[in-house]
């Protein structure tokens, strides 16, 4: 049993980590297991060292302790240049030199753009290119992504599935997992060695992770990790998606939102202890509460 908590260190941690925390924590805890802290720390434009120390403060803070050493996903670029690699002698990755501006032109001449769990799905524009193209605007510097082929790679991977549990019981369920919704995905940002659902995948498998908590909007991204985890030969864990904490406008709390942060109540003098227990009986601020999935 191995639960684990990943938050990027771009900010400080709000009330929504803390809760999500203790969950992980307390989940491995009663089961006699082990509970893991990874910084995901390769967002080159927004990952602050400070932001580091700030995560670890809350954290202790707030009583949650984790086992072994921390790891971090600046250390793994190797981890996941292989693994992109891997993938590209598959045949399975195309490079992108679409901008988020022409992705929305496209989508805005589209009738109708189908939607993933993130949004409009990716239109596939340069899916198509020929290669001596893709090469030519490569070897020209011109800033790329690495998206996968969604329809090849699900050709490849057959049918699969991934286990499902939640908070409450340890009883699993198989979900069908329909990563074709999420259309072609990056895994190597222009701006990043690798994607949030690269690099979590691979980090989940390294640190031997038996269950991953996490919250419900991620549910989409269970299907993406599942095909990947297939096509690099990874284990699959079991996952239990809980719901995410909302302020007062029904929004999911968020750094950029100046949410409620644990550092804010910290220096208003709050009892650790008591916000803790507050926490793990679903006891949250006034104006805090619990979204639907």
């Amino acid at each position: 049993m191995v639960t684990r908590f990943a938050p990027s260190p771009t900010g400080r941690l709000h009330i929504g980590h803390g809760w999500s925390a203790l969950l992980a924590m307390d989940f491995a805890r009663v089961r006699g297991g082990t509970f893991r802290l990874r910084i995901e720390d390769i967002d080159g434009t927004r990952s602050r060292p400070e932001h580091v120390a700030g995560i670890m403060e809350d954290l202790r803070w707030l009583g949650v302790a984790w086992d072994g050493e921390i790891m971090f996903q600046s250390a793994r670029l190797g981890d996941y240049e292989a693994a992109l690699g891997r993938l590209k002698r598959m045949g399975l990755l195309y490079p992108c030199f679409c901008t988020r501006a022409d992705i929305q032109a496209q989508w805005a001449a589209s009738a109708s753009a189908p939607h993933g769990p993130e949004g409009p799905a990716y239109p596939g524009s340069c899916r198509g290119l020929a290669e001596t193209e893709r090469s030519q605007r490569i070897a020209a510097g011109e800033p790329h992504a690495w998206r996968i082929d969604m329809a090849r790679a699900v050709e490849r991977a057959g049918t699969l599935h991934w286990d499902a549990a939640s908070l409450h019981s340890d009883r699993t369920r198989a979900v069908e997992a329909r990563p074709l919704l999420a259309g072609d995905v990056v895994l190597a940002r222009k701006d990043a060695p690798a994607s949030y659902h690269l690099s979590c995948t691979l980090d989940d498998a390294a640190m031997g992770v038996s269950h991953v908590l996490r919250g419900d909007d991620l549910l989409g991204a269970s299907d993406i990790h599942r095909l990947i985890q297939a096509l690099l030969d990874l284990p699959s864990p079991t996952y239990i998606h809980h719901p995410l904490l909302v302020g007062p406008d029904g929004r999911r709390l968020a750094k950029r939102d100046g949410s409620i942060a644990l550092a804010d109540l910290r220096a208003q003098g709050a009892d650790p202890r008591q916000l803790a227990d507050d926490l793990r009986q679903a006891r949250f601020p006034i104006g805090i509460s619990l979204g639907s999935a």
